[in-house]
Protein backbone atom coordinates (compact mmCIF):
# COMPACT_ATOMS: atom_id res chain seq x y z
CA UNK A 1 0.00 0.00 0.00
CA UNK A 2 0.99 3.90 -0.51
CA UNK A 3 2.84 6.00 2.26
CA UNK A 4 2.78 9.87 1.90
CA UNK A 5 6.79 9.70 1.03
CA UNK A 6 5.10 7.37 -2.13
CA UNK A 7 2.79 10.48 -2.84
CA UNK A 8 5.39 12.96 -2.53
CA UNK A 9 8.09 10.91 -4.73
CA UNK A 10 5.75 10.52 -7.72
CA UNK A 11 5.42 14.48 -7.55
CA UNK A 12 8.49 15.19 -7.47
CA UNK A 13 9.23 13.06 -10.81
CA UNK A 14 6.72 15.20 -12.87
CA UNK A 15 7.91 17.99 -14.52
CA UNK A 16 6.50 22.18 -13.43
CA UNK A 17 5.19 20.24 -9.86
CA UNK A 18 5.17 22.81 -6.93
CA UNK A 19 4.88 22.17 -3.55
CA UNK A 20 3.22 24.82 -1.15
CA UNK A 21 3.14 24.04 2.39
CA UNK A 22 0.45 25.43 4.57
CA UNK A 23 -0.97 25.14 8.28
CA UNK A 24 -3.06 22.01 7.98
CA UNK A 25 -2.17 20.66 4.49
CA UNK A 26 0.21 20.95 1.43
CA UNK A 27 -0.66 22.21 -2.20
CA UNK A 28 0.83 20.98 -5.26
CA UNK A 29 0.69 22.96 -8.41
CA UNK A 30 2.09 22.98 -11.89
CA UNK A 31 2.54 26.47 -14.15
CA UNK A 32 -0.14 27.73 -11.06
CA UNK A 33 -2.64 25.18 -11.75
CA UNK A 34 -3.17 23.24 -8.61
CA UNK A 35 -3.99 19.54 -9.10
CA UNK A 36 -3.16 18.09 -5.64
CA UNK A 37 -3.68 18.75 -1.49
CA UNK A 38 -1.86 16.44 1.23
CA UNK A 39 -3.53 15.88 4.45
CA UNK A 40 -0.67 14.24 6.41
CA UNK A 41 -2.63 13.69 9.83
CA UNK A 42 -5.11 11.51 8.06
CA UNK A 43 -2.69 10.25 5.46
CA UNK A 44 -5.11 11.52 2.56
CA UNK A 45 -4.69 13.33 -0.69
CA UNK A 46 -7.09 15.27 -2.84
CA UNK A 47 -6.66 14.52 -6.56
CA UNK A 48 -8.09 16.31 -9.23
CA UNK A 49 -9.63 14.21 -12.03
CA UNK A 50 -12.53 14.19 -14.03
CA UNK A 51 -16.21 14.20 -13.23
CA UNK A 52 -16.60 10.70 -14.48
CA UNK A 53 -13.67 9.48 -13.14
CA UNK A 54 -14.28 10.92 -9.62
CA UNK A 55 -18.01 9.22 -10.07
CA UNK A 56 -16.35 5.88 -11.00
CA UNK A 57 -13.50 5.50 -8.30
CA UNK A 58 -16.38 6.46 -5.23
CA UNK A 59 -18.75 4.09 -6.73
CA UNK A 60 -16.39 0.66 -6.84
CA UNK A 61 -14.72 1.64 -3.66
CA UNK A 62 -16.11 4.13 -1.35
CA UNK A 63 -13.62 2.88 1.48
CA UNK A 64 -10.64 4.35 -0.73
CA UNK A 65 -12.09 7.20 -2.22
CA UNK A 66 -14.30 9.67 -1.26
CA UNK A 67 -15.75 13.10 -3.26
CA UNK A 68 -14.08 16.04 -2.01
CA UNK A 69 -15.88 18.51 -4.26
CA UNK A 70 -16.39 19.82 -8.38
CA UNK A 71 -14.96 22.86 -9.74
CA UNK A 72 -14.52 24.37 -13.09
CA UNK A 73 -15.99 21.21 -14.64
CA UNK A 74 -13.71 18.89 -12.22
CA UNK A 75 -14.07 16.28 -9.73
CA UNK A 76 -11.73 16.06 -6.97
CA UNK A 77 -11.28 12.87 -5.16
CA UNK A 78 -9.73 12.29 -1.73
CA UNK A 79 -7.70 9.33 -1.94
CA UNK A 80 -6.75 6.89 1.13
CA UNK A 81 -3.30 6.44 0.62
CA UNK A 82 -3.10 3.25 2.75
CA UNK A 83 -5.89 1.19 0.98
CA UNK A 84 -4.01 2.05 -2.78
CA UNK A 85 -1.15 0.38 -4.25
CA UNK A 86 1.67 2.37 -5.57
CA UNK A 87 1.19 1.82 -9.14
CA UNK A 88 -2.37 3.10 -8.98
CA UNK A 89 -1.02 6.18 -7.03
CA UNK A 90 1.16 6.75 -9.93
CA UNK A 91 -2.03 6.52 -12.71
CA UNK A 92 -4.33 8.87 -10.69
CA UNK A 93 -1.14 11.51 -9.75
CA UNK A 94 -0.09 11.33 -13.58
CA UNK A 95 -3.50 12.50 -14.89
CA UNK A 96 -4.12 15.13 -11.85
CA UNK A 97 -1.09 16.43 -13.32
CA UNK A 98 -1.94 16.22 -16.71
CA UNK A 99 -5.28 17.34 -16.09
CA UNK A 100 -3.58 20.56 -14.89
CA UNK A 101 -0.30 20.84 -16.68
CA UNK A 102 0.48 22.94 -19.52
CA UNK A 103 0.00 21.10 -23.18
CA UNK A 104 3.45 21.80 -23.64
CA UNK A 105 5.03 19.87 -20.35
CA UNK A 106 2.59 17.12 -21.13
CA UNK A 107 3.86 16.55 -24.87
CA UNK A 108 7.56 16.31 -23.08
CA UNK A 109 6.32 14.11 -20.74
CA UNK A 110 4.42 11.92 -23.05
CA UNK A 111 2.54 8.74 -21.19
CA UNK A 112 5.25 8.29 -18.89
CA UNK A 113 3.68 7.49 -15.59
CA UNK A 114 6.34 7.94 -12.77
CA UNK A 115 7.36 4.93 -11.27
Amino acid sequence: MSSIDDFVDLIGQLPGAERTDRARWSQFDVVGQRFAYLWEPTVTVGLKQTIAEQLALVGERPDTFEVQFTAHGFGWVVVHLEKVERDELAELVFEAWRLSAPAELVDERADRLPR
